[in-house]
């Protein structure tokens, strides 16, 4: 089994998903069921995961799992621009985590192609 806390992508993940929870807290209260749940849950998705695949016996199941995460912080990626177009972010905010998004995106990527390769 592998261990998922030796990964920079489940840290990069880990961290996103402490950051998104922080910044979306200050999202419209009606947002609730609606940005807010979307953001947070695609970022618990990417760490989970991670973790999850880790956890997989088969290579092709560790692949897929990753495949799935990276997916995930892609669709993160997107939901903070559109949390910033809207207004519910800080510039400084949107900036801080638009990059950590795609740290995550970027890192999980060379892992599938390191592991695939």
């Amino acid at each position: 089994m592998r261990d998922h806390s030796k990964l920079r992508a489940f840290e990069l993940a880990d961290t996103l998903v402490v950051a998104v929870y922080r910044h979306s807290r200050t999202f419209p209260p009606e947002e609730r069921f609606g940005l807010t749940s979307q953001v947070r849950r695609a970022a618990v998705s990417t760490a989970s995961n991670i973790v999850e695949g880790c956890a997989r016996q088969s290579e092709a199941d560790y692949l897929r799992f990753l495949d799935i995460a990276h997916g995930s912080s892609r669709e993160v990626e997107y939901q903070l621009s559109l949390a910033g177009r809207l207004g519910y972010l800080s510039a400084d905010a949107y900036r801080e985590l638009s990059g950590m998004a795609v740290e995550t995106a970027k890192v999980l990527n060379a892992l599938l192609r390191s592991l695939r390769h």
